[in-house]
């Protein structure tokens, strides 16, 4: 079983469990041979005077140690559990980086319309993809690829435009930071909802839009 830590037993509680003992190296092998995610090694943390700097060298980057460090990360993400192993090898302390639109695509919610999206469908007994919460307090559902393509149709069918509700979503050519990746000094990518066995099969995206855009048109 795919366990990185417990997820959260209700939505209710705002806090999640803190991440222990987590190596960067055999998460990202494990994602790549239990999940057959894709993944390759992003940015890292250095310190620099006592503060935590990107890897990348830009002082004011927006999302430090937690994005791509070569322009080509697209064709150097891998589903081998060796290669990536290998990879990590040479900087262990680099970032767990999934391109999404390939075994799956995430719509990205506030994290306060994700937590009120995750009681209604709690209610609704629907079993609910990977989901993570991020640092700049974002909730990222996983669902099956094409949903980039699908999700606008879906939200004007509901009477919203995508436009004014914020909500994304990432698809090819895109990616999400995986959890225990360190974001700066804001914190590390938790997962709200965890990988397991039960949620290997995603959900399309049409299953998880109603709840999702209604909790972000309230959250607006």
């Amino acid at each position: 079983m795919f366990i990185v830590e417990e997820t959260i037993p209700g939505t209710e509680a705002a806090q999640i469990p803190k991440q222990r003992g987590q190596s960067l190296l055999d998460t990202a092998v494990r994602y790549a041979e239990e999940r057959h995610w894709d993944v390759f090694p992003g940015t890292w943390l250095e310190a620099a005077h006592g503060v935590q700097r990107c890897s990348c060298g830009d002082a004011a980057c927006p999302a430090p140690g937690a994005h791509p460090s070569r322009p080509d990360w697209a064709t150097q993400a891998t589903g081998s559990a060796t290669v990536a192993r290998r990879m990590w090898q040479k900087q262990p302390t680099a970032s767990i980086l999934l391109p999404t639109g390939r075994t799956f695509d995430a719509i990205s919610v506030p994290e306060t319309a994700g937590f009120l999206a995750l009681a209604r469908l709690e209610r609704r007994e629907l079993t609910l993809g990977p989901v993570t919460l991020t640092p700049s307090r974002r909730m990222e559902f996983f669902v099956l690829p094409g949903a980039a393509v699908k999700v606008p149709e879906l939200v004007r069918g509901l009477g919203w435009s995508l436009a004014s509700l914020d909500l994304a979503v990432l698809g090819e050519g895109m990616y999400v930071a995986a959890p225990p990746t360190r974001v700066g000094s804001r914190g590390a990518v938790q997962w709200a909802c965890r990988p397991t066995p039960a949620n290997r099969w995603l959900p399309d995206a049409e299953e998880l839009i109603p709840a999702l855009a209604y909790a972000c048109g309230r959250d607006r």
